[in-house]
This record gives structure tokens, C-alpha cells and sequence, in this order.
């Protein structure tokens, strides 16, 4: 293979233990199977809109409460309890893994990552070491604990996908064009190819210590991949994020793969191997359908702006995504992108309800 990794036996199991668990409407869903309603879950539930969420970060960093098993279960557990969703996603940072392998970064209130000393060579590419499950023992124990309060509802675990891992990195923080990080990809090959070995290697090796401790679904995140063609990713991307795609088919979890304005990518996200491909929401899902591999499940794709118009257009756009997603073999309704912060949590309250109610068999 083109990374060079042989991916270590996993700690734990790598199947999901419970009948009940693996009948949920999520995991049903994932794996195209019949379900009693479409099930629902929201990129960014875990956080941000929430009141619950905002005063217990109250002097907090972000990062720190990553690291904390306390906090990382009930910030997890509070959508779960408020909104009924049919899964939980781990709240963590993309970040995370970078940063417990030694990488210094930040992550700024309204600013977002900042990396100390971005990668502009070989040599800075190779002081990023591999990720040890011990880096991150606080992972284990919040999701071991999370699943054990979870019972039969799904707990999805997550990581940030190469490229998007190496435009922070490059770039020292967000960024709009990419610049630094194409003119590597462009320029400088070599570097970009051991970067992403290596980015892909950390990342799989983090998806995997989720699951050995408990989570019954994962979700690669790949953020920013929308900035590229579809031949630049064909070339620079698609290889790494595959090879992790890969290496997680034996662990019996649905695999998820979400990028955001990758309408024009999202046959070649599909080819990397997911079982399911997040939908934004420029896309609709009909269409959708048609870009992707067969045998392929659909995750989304409200707008998450639509969410502060009137109920009735909430309702209405909500109706014509279930219609759209009846062209789909499995579809999980989600939103185009993550919650926005200043949402009310009400809204998607009665969103969860709604889309129950209208997909009941």
C-alpha cells in the first residue's frame, strides 16, 4: 500500500456487542437496512447552541475540555438528552490528535486552530511523531463511559481527514485560499506526500482507539477538501483518506465521509470507501444519488440557515429533503453543515420530532 503502515491489532473488540445496538435506526440506516423512522443526528450538537454547554465551558479552553472525560460525557450526552437524537457524536476537536502528539497549536475563541509553527518543509514534517492510544487515554475513558450510558443508542466517533489536517498545519490557522498548502501540494510533492502518510496514519490510529473503546460508527471529517478539483484530490488526496477507509472495513462500524462544498467531489468521496457520504447542502440528495458509488447511504443536507426561518419553511424544506432521500438506499438526516451557534435549540427540538413523526412506518 502507498503509506507503508500495517495498521496493529486493535485493543478491544471491533464489533458492536449489543442486538439492540446494532437494530438502532442509525446503524440500520448506515448499512442501508430497513428502519422505523429516519433516524437524526446534527454535525455540532455536542455544544455551541446549547445553554447547558456554554456555562459549562465557562473558563474553559477548548482543548482542555477535550482532555477532560468528565466534561467530554456530558457535553455528549446533553443534545442526546435535550433533543432525542438518534445518536451521539464524542465531542472532541479535529485537533486533538495533533495536539497530543506534540504539534503546538491553540485553538482561539473566534480565531479557531492556530499552530505555533506551521510545516513549510521535510524536516518539520518529520518532527510529527505517531499517535500512541496512550496520548490519549482521556478518549478511552470517555467513550468507554459514554457507551455504557448510551445502551442502544450509537455513539460516533470522528476524526479530521488528512487534507484538512494539513491545511491547518501549513497554513498556522484557517484559512480561505489555501495558498501555502497548494503550493506545497503543487511544489513541493515529496513533502506533501510524507505529510499526509503521515497525517493519514495519526488519524486512523485515532478512529481506532474510539472504536476499541466502544463507538459503533466513525465520521471522517475532511472540512476544507471543498477547496480543491477533482483532479488535485484524485492525486493528492483520495490515496490517503482510502487507505484509512481500508483499514477500518474490518471493525464491523459504519464509516462516514463528509467534506463541505464537495458537490463536484462527491463521487470521488464515495470512491474513498465510506459506507456513508455526508451530503451539504448545495447538493440535493436526488442528485446526490447519482454522483455516488452504489450501494452507498446518504447523510443529510438541511441548510442550517434554513433553521432560523418560520416553522413552515423549516417544515417545508425538511419535507423536500425526506423526498429528495427516497432516491437514496439509506439515508440519515442530518444537517448541510454543523449547528450554528446561535440556533435555537427549540428548533431543532422539534426538527427531531418532526422527521420521526413523518418517516414512521
Amino acid at each position: 500500500m502507498i503509506l507503508g503502515h500495517a495498521a496493529r491489532p486493535l485493543r478491544g473488540h471491533g464489533t458492536i456487542g449489543s442486538v439492540t445496538l446494532q437494530d438502532s435506526a442509525f446503524l440500520r440506516a448506515c448499512r442501508r437496512q430497513p428502519v422505523p423512522h429516519t433516524p437524526v443526528w446534527f454535525m455540532r450538537q455536542a455544544g455551541r447552541s446549547l445553554p447547558e454547554y456554554r456555562k459549562l465551558r465557562e473558563g474553559v479552553a477548548m482543548l482542555d475540555a477535550c482532555s477532560r472525560p468528565d466534561m467530554i460525557a456530558e457535553i455528549t450526552m446533553q443534545p442526546v438528552r435535550r433533543y432525542g437524537v438518534d445518536a451521539a457524536i464524542f465531542f472532541s476537536d479535529i485537533m486533538v490528535p495533533l495536539k497530543a502528539v506534540g504539534v503546538d497549536l491553540d485553538i482561539r475563541p473566534g480565531v479557531g486552530p492556530v499552530v505555533a509553527e506551521p510545516v513549510r518543509d521535510l524536516a518539520d514534517v518529520r518532527r510529527l511523531r505517531d499517535l500512541e492510544p496512550d496520548d490519549v487515554p482521556y478518549v478511552t475513558e470517555a467513550v468507554g463511559g459514554l457507551v455504557a450510558e448510551l445502551g442502544d443508542r450509537p455513539l460516533i466517533g470522528f476524526a479530521g481527514a488528512p487534507f484538512t489536517l494539513a491545511s491547518y498545519l501549513i497554513e498556522g490557522g484557517p484559512s480561505k485560499h489555501h495558498e501555502h498548502t497548494k503550493a506545497l501540494m503543487y511544489g513541493a510533492p515529496d513533502v506533501w506526500a510524507e505529510l499526509m502518510r503521515r497525517l493519514a496514519a495519526l488519524t486512523l490510529e485515532f478512529l481506532r482507539v474510539q472504536i476499541a473503546a466502544g463507538a459503533s460508527a466513525v465520521q471522517l471529517f475532511d472540512s476544507w477538501v471543498g477547496a480543491l478539483s477533482a483532479e488535485d484530490y484524485r492525486a493528492s488526496v483520495l490515496p490517503y483518506s482510502a487507505w484509512i477507509f481500508e483499514r477500518l472495513a474490518g471493525f464491523d462500524v459504519p464509516r462516514i465521509h463528509f467534506g463541505v462544498g464537495t458537490g463536484e467531489l462527491l463521487g470521488l468521496l464515495s470512491e474513498a470507501g465510506a459506507d456513508v457520504v455526508g451530503v451539504d447542502w448545495r447538493v440535493p440528495l436526488d442528485r446526490a444519488v447519482q454522483r455516488v458509488r452504489p450501494d452507498t447511504a446518504l447523510q443529510g443536507n438541511l441548510d442550517p440557515a434554513v433553521l432560523f426561518a418560520p416553522w413552515s419553511v423549516v417544515a417545508e424544506r425538511t419535507d423536500d429533503v425526506l423526498a429528495r432521500a427516497e432516491a437514496a438506499d439509506g439515508h440519515v438526516f442530518n444537517l448541510g453543515h454543523g449547528v450554528l451557534p446561535t440556533t435555537d435549540p427549540a428548533v431543532l427540538e422539534r426538527l427531531v420530532e418532526y422527521v420521526h413523526t413523518r418517516t414512521a412506518v
